[in-house]
């Protein structure tokens, strides 16, 4: 930081950042994001926690995590490498993973389509050089963090998640929370 005439400091540039807070994900449409946000506030009033805002909902298909920021052309020429299908993901189960302490929902079963595009996902990454999760991917969308169920979860309406696009997405943690800044997006060929 420079010192104005006063020797008050005078902020200066800011330096650009050594590593980003990367991950891939699908957003939903407006509606599915409403309808998945309204039933958690219900879910909240029975088991506690904090609902996640419905403009934060998403489904992560590949976390990066701190990634320098030199390696962003790297993430991004690999998810321009990948061709998927537009598809529909069935959101029509509800689950609490107490271990997390977390309330979701997703398909009872990932579809195909969403299954292969994370799976060329990965492939275009670790061919980048990404370190990639090992464990098989689970299609699901985190609702409710911190939650600690007493009781059966209430009804989940079923909802057709269409998905035409993914998007890579800059994290930044604060006390608030995570805000999500989508960097681009890869529409389905």
């Amino acid at each position: 930081m420079r010192s104005g005439a006063g020797g008050e400091p005078v902020p200066g540039p800011e330096a650009p950042p050594r590593t980003l807070r990367l991950f891939f994900a699908l957003w939903p449409p407006p509606e599915i994001a409403r309808a998945l946000h309204a039933w958690a506030l219900g879910v909240q009033r029975r088991s506690g926690g904090r609902v996640v805002p419905a403009a934060a909902i998403h489904l992560t298909l590949a976390f990066l995590g701190e990634v320098p920021a030199g390696r962003l052309a790297l993430a991004l020429e690999a998810a321009g490498a990948v061709r998927f299908a537009a598809h529909e993901i069935p959101i029509e189960t509800a689950c609490a993973w107490p271990h997390r302490a977390i309330v979701w929902a997703g398909p009872r079963e990932t579809p195909q389509p969403t299954a292969a595009l994370v799976e060329h996902l990965r492939l275009a990454l670790a061919a980048r050089g990404f370190e990639i999760e090992k464990r098989p991917f689970a299609a699901h969308v985190t609702l409710v963090r911190r939650a600690h169920p007493r009781s059966a979860l209430p009804p989940l309406a079923p909802l057709a998640w269409p998905v035409g696009e993914f998007a890579l997405v800059r994290s930044r943690l604060s006390t608030r929370g995570a805000d999500y800044e989508p960097l681009a997006r890869f529409a389905a060929r």
